[in-house]
């Protein structure tokens, strides 16, 4: 069976994965651990936990179990103190916290969802993405640097950076070099 990894995070790593599954394919999914807006960014600063948003689309992708359990997993709170956050995230968060580890979370989540592949963090360290622009200032986090109004169109950029620079996870370099 022919190996393929899909490298990102978000929305456009849960489209291509949906479609992908179909194919008799091993799938693996690199997932950024950047992610520092909405439900995750709230979560990755409130409890200390990796941003688990993109962790979870992907694991909803690759799910094989019951339409409702995927839908449960991205149900949004719309109102309330958990407005904003989805099921699957705080579930992973409490997952990370209860057994210590986010690879753990994503294994048991993995196992409930019944995926057919492997979604791998790209690190299990927190870092910011940042990016220095060419008039020398620095924009820190992923929300900022997506958000239009805040990097002026006309800005470009100099450098992409990790802040902190954080190890790459072992098997993701290993699922890489193996596909």
């Amino acid at each position: 069976m022919k190996k393929l990894t899909v490298i990102g995070g978000g929305t456009g790593t849960f489209v291509a994965l949906t479609g992908l599954k179909k194919y008799p394919l091993e799938l693996s999914a690199i997932v950024t651990m950047m992610d520092s807006g909405g439900s995750s960014g709230r979560l990755r600063d409130e409890l200390g936990v990796l941003p688990p948003g993109d962790i979870r689309q992907c694991l909803v992708a690759l799910a094989k179990s019951s339409k409702l359990l995927r839908s449960m997993f991205n149900y949004r709170f719309e109102e309330g103190g958990l407005m904003g956050h989805t099921f699957g995230n705080i579930f992973l968060s409490t997952l990370e916290k209860t057994t210590g580890s986010m690879k753990k979370a994503i294994d048991e989540v993995g196992k409930i969802l019944q995926i057919t592949g492997r979604v791998v963090p790209v690190t299990f360290e927190k870092s910011d993405l940042c990016v220095e622009l060419v008039d020398g200032r620095i924009i820190k986090g992923e929300t900022h640097i997506d958000v239009a109004d805040k990097l002026d169109k006309r800005a470009k950029i100099k450098e992409a950076f990790l802040s902190p620079q954080v190890p790459a996870n072992e098997d993701a370099i290993e699922t890489i070099l193996n596909s």
